[in-house]
């Protein structure tokens, strides 16, 4: 299952690290790729998650997150 998460705050390589690594530390995420440029997180999760965690987890790494599909 993939999710598709339109985030505000991704400006850089580094916002982009940011936010593949606190997406990654969570066990029910496989993969996770960001891009300043879309300002787009892709996840792929191994096992259900709530958006609620995913959000919670990206705004913690302090990005906003405006959708997620």
């Amino acid at each position: 299952m993939e999710k598709t998460i339109k985030v505000n705050g991704i400006h850089c390589g580094g916002c982009e690290g940011r936010a593949k690594r606190a997406m990654e530390a969570l066990a029910e995420v496989e993969a996770a790729e960001a891009s300043h440029e879309t300002g787009i997180v892709k996840v792929t999760l191994k096992s259900a998650v709530s958006d609620d965690v995913l959000k919670s987890t990206l705004e913690a790494a302090k990005f906003e997150v405006l959708e997620i599909q």
